[in-house]
C-alpha cells in the first residue's frame, strides 16, 4: 500500500489519516508543526466590534474561555466549513461559512464592514494578507493572537522506523511552516532515498512556494485550499 506522509497536527492529523486509508493508501503520521495557546482576555475586544473573522480553527480551539465569551454574541465568519464549525462547537451563537479562501473571505467582509471594527482571531504566525485586504476596504481589524506554531523537531532515526526505510509516495502539506520543514527534512543526506520521487501534495500556491524544492520535483496545488480537493490530488493518476 503507497505511503503517504500526514504532516499537519492532531487533531486534524488523525481525521485526514483516517481519509488517506479510506482512499486506499498507507498514513503516516508525522506532524510537522505543533500550535499552543496564548494568554488572552476580554479586556482585548475592542468596545465597538461588531463581528469576529477566523481564518484557521486553531484560533478558536486555543481561545480562551473568557474571549470566547466576549464574543460568542458576535457574526463569527469562518473560512470555511470546518472553521465555521469549530466557531460553533467553541460556544460561537452564530457562525457563517465562507468561501474556503482566505482573501475571497476580506473581499466579503470588506463589502459588508466598510467603516466598522471586526475582531480577527489568529495565529502570531501569520500572512498579512487577510488584513491587508480589510484594511483597504476601510474595515478596522482587530487582531486577537490566540495560539502560536512552531515546527516539531524530527530525528532522521524517528522519520526511517515511520517509513520503515521505504520511499515516501506522497506528502500533504497543510502549511507554509511545515513546507518549510519538509524542505529541511528530505533535503537530509540520510532521507533522500525516501523522498526522490515522491509527490509533494499543497493545499495553496502559497504553502507550494514555501516548499520551493526545485526543479524535478513532483509540486502539485489542490484546485481549492480545502482537504476535499487536497485529496483529490492523491487519487488522481500521476
Amino acid at each position: 500500500m503507497p505511503g503517504v506522509l500526514v504532516t499537519r497536527p492532531e487533531p486534524g492529523a488523525s481525521r485526514t489519516a483516517r481519509r488517506v486509508l479510506e482512499a486506499g493508501f498507507q498514513p503516516i503520521l508525522l506532524p510537522l508543526t505543533e500550535t499552543a495557546g496564548l494568554p488572552t482576555d476580554a479586556g482585548q475586544v475592542p468596545a465597538d466590534a461588531v463581528a469576529v473573522a477566523v481564518t484557521s480553527a486553531n484560533a478558536v480551539r486555543h481561545a480562551s474561555e473568557e474571549i470566547i465569551a466576549a464574543l460568542a454574541a458576535l457574526p463569527c465568519h469562518g473560512v470555511g466549513k470546518r472553521t465555521a464549525e469549530a466557531a460553533r462547537d467553541a460556544g460561537f451563537l452564530s457562525a457563517r461559512e465562507g468561501p474556503g479562501d482566505a482573501e475571497a473571505l476580506a473581499e466579503n467582509m470588506g463589502d459588508i464592514f466598510s467603516g466598522k471594527t471586526i475582531v480577527y482571531l489568529c495565529g502570531r504566525v501569520r500572512f498579512p494578507v487577510f488584513e491587508q485586504r480589510l484594511e483597504r476596504a476601510g474595515v478596522q481589524v482587530h487582531p486577537v493572537e490566540t495560539y502560536d506554531t512552531s515546527a516539531v523537531r524530527c530525528s532522521d532515526k524517528d522519520v526511517l522506523a515511520l517509513t520503515s526505510g521505504q520511499p515516501v509516495d506522497a506528502v500533504l502539506l497543510y502549511s507554509a511552516k511545515a513546507a518549510a520543514a519538509m524542505q529541511v527534512l528530505a533535503a537530509r543526506p540520510a532521507l533522500k532515498l525516501l523522498f526522490e520521487k515522491t509527490r509533494f501534495l499543497a493545499l495553496s500556491q502559497r504553502i507550494a512556494a514555501a516548499l520551493d524544492y526545485g526543479a524535478g520535483k513532483a509540486i502539485e496545488i489542490a484546485a481549492t485550499p480545502d482537504e476535499d480537493a487536497l485529496l483529490a490530488l492523491l487519487r488522481a493518476p500521476c
